[in-house]
């Protein structure tokens, strides 16, 4: 079932990511020869117009073949028309035509969020009720109060929070802005360690919104459009910045291995996800794999905008250099630098696989 379930997955986000490129490149007038779910060997395939669709063996990745492009192969004959190549569109066209792929990705995630706190409601930065005898309520925080701020860090969402919380250290003082009534109120909260829980709690706790679609919850109120857009939003910016953050790391070496994950792991992890969910209800499992589904749509835009050779970043990075050049770079040093990308990145899959192996068996 996991496996079933990851395919699913892998298959949304890579349909989603080829579609972009695929209905720009129409719109622009470009030749699409094939749209392909999966890399390697062809399963199957149909021809629909001068477009294949085809099913390839591996479902951790795809491609949209245009003609004159980085994917076509086939040296064009007389009988071509030349004109709806993708060498012959201007550098803004193309831009457009490379930058949907990750583009759509984003759209992905937005869409399963929106639906994810559609159902289950989400958790808003306000204080709901302050316990009496605690730090919160010795430095005069009150119900209703909005946080704005924590540790000069800025609080959007409710998953704010943690992270401008952890910039201390155990015990510190947290300084804490809150808008109570329109003004603008600074407080210095110092947490105390609870044994009940294990761990230092200040002694508020979060008000939240039942979602679009769900059935009322006593004592909270159901959102709005406006503010489930805003935690959408909000959650798409975390997202970005947990991916980002994470890259960062890798690649100055301050990550464990078990901190790391490829297409094995990521499997793992979907099927760990769904059976969570599964306790509770299908729907409960079927928003966690959105949740998740949304996180892999989010980390596979971003790393096709990173500027590395062979992926949409670093054709991106090409043609805004022949935009500022006037004129494009040496296609066969292009194709040499994209060439050494790729050999790169096979190796880094299988050495990401074989980690991924090895912590399935510890």
């Amino acid at each position: 079932m996991s496996i079933i379930i990851s395919i699913l997955v892998f298959s949304l986000i890579i349909i989603v990511h080829e579609l972009g490129h695929f209905f720009v490149a129409k719109k622009v007038g470009i030749c699409v020869q094939e749209f392909s779910v999966g890399m390697g060997p062809l399963v199957a395939s149909k021809t629909v117009g001068e477009t294949e669709y085809s099913l390839r063996a591996f479902p951790f990745g795809g491609f949209c073949r245009m003609q004159g492009g980085y994917d076509d192969p086939d040296v064009p004959s007389e009988n071509t028309d030349k004109t709806r190549s993708f060498e012959s569109k201007s550098v803004a066209q193309r831009i457009a035509v490379i930058a949907a792929g990750p583009a759509m990705n984003f759209v992905l995630a937005f869409v399963l969020i929106f639906c994810m706190l559609g159902v289950n409601g989400f958790l808003v930065p306000e204080i709901k009720s302050v316990d009496m005898g605690t730090p919160a309520y010795g430095a005069g925080l009150e119900a209703g109060d909005r946080i704005v701020k924590v540790n000069g860090q800025s609080v959007i969402i409710y998953q704010d929070f943690s992270p401008a919380l952890n910039l201390r250290k155990a015990g510190e003082a947290v300084d804490m802005t809150v808008v109570r009534n329109g003004e603008k109120l600074s407080f210095s909260i110092t947490p105390e360690y609870n044994d009940e829980y294990g761990r230092y709690m200040m002694g508020f706790s979060f008000d939240g919104r039942y979602g679009l679609f769900s059935d009322e919850v006593e004592g909270f109120e159901r959102s709005t459009l406006a503010e489930t857009v805003k935690a959408d939003v909000g959650m798409m910016t975390y997202f970005v910045k947990s991916v980002v953050t994470g890259f960062v790391r890798l690649f100055s070496f301050q990550v464990k291995s078990d901190e790391v994950a490829g297409p094995i792991g990521i499997i793992n992890t979907i099927g760990d996800t769904y059976e969570a969910g599964l306790q509770y209800s299908f729907m409960d499992a079927l928003l966690n794999v959105f949740t998740l589904s949304a996180l892999l749509s989010t980390n596979l835009g971003i790393i096709n905008l990173f500027p590395i050779p062979s992926m949409d970043g670093g054709r991106l990075a090409f043609l805004i250099a022949e935009g500022i050049r006037k004129k494009p770079i040496d296609p066969e040093i292009e194709g040499k630098i994209h060439f050494a990308g790729f050999m790169l990145l096979i190796v880094f899959m299988m050495v990401i696989a074989f980690n991924d192996i090895l912590n399935l068996l510890r």
